[in-house]
């Protein structure tokens, strides 16, 4: 059997994130791997694939925004992993030199951060009256004056939301979105920079989401799932023009077999690329502003994310997939590609000694759950089993696990165990339909049971054996964990090890930051105190008697999402029914476990844990 390197594991460079800077000489990408923890890295789409480091720190730390003369990268540092967000200005000719803007140490969560035309101010929400100091449970959009230090008010929503505020190419106005209609729904809005006016722009419906950004031409592109006020199965494409307010509908999901779920501006260009994804799957589309066409770059293996142009016929872009990290490409404008075709500038895997042949690639499987609706995931399968097999299950709910390397599957994967990744009902990525079934039970309904019955699918293909299946997972994987060894029974899971998941439901509706309870609401139809009987029958904690397979908790003591608090609880309740457990904490995590040096501790305790329990 052929082991990973855990050590080496751990030096593969993740890439998080990439910012094109306005100029496109320069990319400032968000890797882990190579410092202590998360660090803003500058490279060139020219070819060179050194890495330039911008910031290293212990805390975890992420580019925001580019000045908009491509002097200087906007970057937020998460002190203590408790989410409380500092903003700070690394400027490319003195790099590792940060230049604090905002407080130390802030009691409020701080999101986003934007550059006005001039650099003079950036744009954010903060959940804080900053005249009398005191945290709010709504969001403020927040101008702030970075030479007299000044802060400006510009909006209040009505209703906790996590919002990134965006200023506009021209500098007159800031796009930011609100949920105070409804907990499922997004409307945009635009306030003028100057205070003058707040004025809703986007509203489709109630319920309707959006995803909207700035194009170069100083008007809001956008994704919606409604069209004519009815949820569509494909997202749709338009354009607002603030001056005139006129909707210009690119695609309509009525008249197309189309699935948009994202959208992605690209500064100083005539460009915006939309992210379709069909089965998991990432499809970008490019869109001319000045030629009004789209280029649809069909990647035959992999996923593609388009960043900027590089020239006449070529872009610079993320590739991934399950054997291969993240790497920043060039690839050309072709509609049908191949990997084949990239000129790769990171080379990710240079960096240790493991080869793309070490790793075990995701194959698509699929099974019938209740209803008969067919659910999709991702099935690892090692070269030489231990006749053992983890489910993995992603986060969110409102996310999918990808054609995409991880660390942690990889690793299982080379001490033997088969790996199950299930994309369940709620899970984006299949359809909008497919997104919003899980509000029809609410959390712990049958998404769980497409969990269960992927499972037994598994055992019926021999592919997995009874009594020799465990179960892990973060943030909402968490919770599916703490539901199945608290609901199946230990022939379908005999093990489980949630990280950082939910418990005790109203303990995680009052405990976290306040833009979550907007989501417990959405997801489960109604807060604790109108529907307490929910709430109760869905949480875990409830059920702890019925556990009788092994446990090992995992928490980030740090975490303001899923709180330490629901580890005391749960503890407390455990050790009164005489349960046995095992715990495994970190000081200086929070809403997962980041820190290379950590993740070492948990992947070989996940791994070590499984092999005795099941």
């Amino acid at each position: 059997m052929h082991r990973l390197d855990l050590n080496e594991l751990m030096q593969l460079p993740t890439i998080y994130w990439a910012l094109a800077s306005p100029n496109h000489k320069y990319v400032a990408l968000d890797v882990q791997g190579i410092h202590e923890n998360v660090d803003v890295f500058l490279t060139s789409p020219n070819g060179n694939s050194e890495f330039l480091a911008l910031t290293d720190t212990p805390e975890a730390t992420f580019s925001v925004d580019w000045s908009p003369d491509s002097s200087s990268v906007l970057v937020s540092e998460d002190r203590s992993r408790n989410e409380r967000n500092v903003l700070y200005q690394v400027f490319v000719d003195d790099p590792l030199k940060m230049v604090q803007l905002t407080d130390s140490d802030p009691p409020f969560f701080l999101r986003g951060g934007s550059f006005g035309p001039d650099s003079q101010y950036i744009v954010y929400s903060a959940n804080f009256d900053f005249e009398r100091q005191k945290e709010t449970k709504t969001i403020s959009i927040v101008l702030h004056d970075l030479f007299s230090n000044n802060r400006v008010v510009l909006a209040k929503t009505e209703r906790p939301s996590w919002i990134e505020p965006v200023v506009s190419p021209n500098g007159k106005f800031v796009l930011y979105h609100r949920n105070d209609l409804h907990p499922s729904g997004v409307q945009y809005w635009l306030v003028n920079t100057d205070g003058s006016e707040d004025r809703e722009i986007l509203n489709l419906g109630t319920t309707a989401k959006i995803s909207a950004m700035w194009t170069q031409d100083n008007r809001v592109a956008f994704v919606t799932d409604t069209i004519g006020g009815k949820l569509q199965d494909g997202g749709s494409l338009g354009l607002y023009d603030p001056i005139s307010e006129d909707i210009e509908i690119l695609k309509d999901a009525r008249n197309e077999s189309v699935y948009f779920e994202q959208i992605r501006s690209v500064p100083c260009s005539p460009f915006v690329v939309f992210l379709e994804v069909f089965q998991a799957r990432l499809i970008p589309h490019i869109y001319d502003l000045n030629t009004r066409k789209f280029i649809r770059l069909d990647v035959s293996q992999g996923n593609l994310l388009p960043i900027s142009p590089v020239g006449d016929e070529s872009w610079a872009g993320l590739y991934y997939s399950s054997t291969n990290p993240v790497d920043l490409v060039i690839f050309p404008l072709d509609e049908t590609l191949s990997p084949s075709q990239f000129t790769n500038i990171t080379r990710v895997l240079s960096f240790t000694s493991i080869k793309k042949d070490d790793l075990t690639p995701a194959k698509s499987y699929s099974w019938r759950s209740v209803e008969g609706l067919e659910i999709y995931g991702w099935l690892y399968l090692p070269r030489t089993r231990n006749g053992k097999t983890i489910v993995y299950i992603h986060g969110g709910p409102t996310s999918h696990s990808a054609d995409k390397l991880n660390p942690l599957i990889q690793y299982l994967c080379s001490r033997g165990f088969v790996v199950f990744d299930p994309n369940y009902r709620g899970s984006t990525g299949y359809g909008n339909r497919f997104r919003e079934l899980i509000k029809e039970d609410g959390w712990g309904g049958k998404e769980q049971e497409d969990i269960r019955m992927g499972i037994e699918s598994l055992i019926a293909n021999g592919v997995a054996q009874e009594n020799r299946v465990g179960i892990t997972g973060v943030s909402y994987g968490g919770y599916s964990s703490w539901w199945a060894i608290t609901h199946f029974p230990p022939e379908i899971v005999a093990a489980a090890v949630p990280v950082c998941g939910m418990t005790d439901l109203v303990v995680d509706y009052e405990t976290p930051r306040p833009d979550l309870r907007v989501y417990s609401e959405e997801m489960l139809g109604g807060s604790p105190y109108e529907i307490p009987e929910k709430y109760f029958e869905r949480s875990p904690i409830n059920f702890l008697e019925n556990i009788k397979g092994k446990l090992l908790i995992v928490q980030g003591l740090q975490d303001p999402n899923v709180t330490p608090q629901n580890l005391r609880v749960v503890e407390e309740r455990l050790e009164k029914h005489g349960i046995p457990f095992e715990k495994l904490e970190f000081e200086d995590e929070g809403h997962g476990i980041l820190k290379p040096k950590n993740q070492r501790i948990l992947y070989r305790r996940i791994a070590d844990f499984f092999v005795v329990a099941l």
